[in-house]
């Protein structure tokens, strides 16, 4: 089966647990305001992959992997190419390889339930836990995140969170409070990651012509974010 990939990551050590090979595949229906990737959007754009190199790339980085890395589908959207996400992940758990999937939280359909459930573990952007700003935010409506929730807990698949801190968006222990009473609907939570905004991907912007809508906001301060990740908490941790 074919998927439409955007680009490789050896020896990822930020999208799941140990050493991992991250395949960002290509395309994404969500248009988040601090997206560093908007060139992973188009799912037209990248390349064509097929699953066998999926396994090939996978296997030459296995030494390296150990007890806890493995291989992390991000994107983009991994969800949008469910089907060929599912056959993948079937293959390298054939050659006892560890699988994640990384979603935006912005996107589920027929096949995203078998993708969880075929998946070792997750990792999920909750982007914002208020319907209004969530939709203000990505261009996206919030049912997909709650279906995607859903399916975890009926899976029981373990799951790290992943919280983009923006100044003067999310940036207060109010939202922290209320992320904490969100995150804890979840029954298999292991982390709770806050990452600051930053304004790298800016540039992206101007080469492709697309208006970047947080150009006046200046990135997070470490020492502020720190104190907010104090504030985090998993139920019965």
């Amino acid at each position: 089966m074919e998927g439409r990939l955007h680009s490789i990551e050896t020896f990822g050590a930020v999208d799941g647990p140990g050493i991992r090979t991250v395949f960002f595949l290509q395309g994404c229906p969500a248009r988040c305001a601090y997206c560093h990737n908007p060139d992973t959007w188009n799912p037209n754009k990248g390349r064509a992959i097929q699953v066998e190199e999926i396994i090939k790339r996978a296997i030459r980085s296995k030494p390296y992997y150990g007890s806890r890395g493995g291989v992390t589908f991000s994107g983009g959207e991994p969800l949008l190419q469910g089907k060929f996400v599912i056959e993948a992940i079937k293959s390298l758990h054939e050659c006892g390889i560890h699988c994640a999937v990384d979603t935006s939280g912005t996107y589920f359909d027929e096949d995203s339930d078998a993708v969880i459930a075929e998946s070792d573990m997750l990792l999920l952007d909750v982007k914002h836990i208020d319907e209004v700003r969530f939709q203000e935010l990505t261009g996206r409506h919030q049912g997909p995140l709650v279906d995607i929730i859903e399916s975890i807990n009926r899976h029981r698949k373990p799951i790290w969170i992943r919280q983009v801190v923006i100044p003067g968006f999310n940036d207060s222990k109010e939202y922290i409070d209320a992320l904490n009473e969100f995150v804890n609907r979840i029954d298999t939570v292991e982390k709770i990651e806050l990452l600051g905004y930053h304004d790298m991907g800016s540039k992206k912007y101007e080469e492709l012509g697309i208006n970047y809508k947080l150009k006046d906001v200046k990135p997070m301060s470490d020492d502020r974010l720190k104190e907010l990740m104090a504030l985090t908490k998993i139920k019965n941790r």
